[in-house]
């Protein structure tokens, strides 16, 4: 085998596997001609006021306490 023989097969091969692992991981188009996972869109995690957080405290205070009643 020649040197370009052997590069070929080599090139080859790389692009069997990346195939292989675009299919695998869902990146890229497969067979099922799926979007990348560059195209979707990421969004921004939600964070909770101090205001909120206080609010909805309050309101499980007021369930425990009403549940705490019921029982007694």
């Amino acid at each position: 085998m020649s040197m370009n023989d052997v590069l070929r097969t080599i090139d080859a091969e790389i692009a069997r596997l990346q195939q292989a692992r675009a299919l695998l991981t869902g990146s890229g188009k497969g067979a099922r001609g799926k979007k990348s996972a560059s195209t979707e869109v990421v969004k921004a995690k939600r964070t909770m006021s101090a205001e909120g957080r206080k609010r909805i405290a309050e309101a499980q205070r007021k369930r425990w306490a009403a549940q705490k009643k019921a029982v007694k």
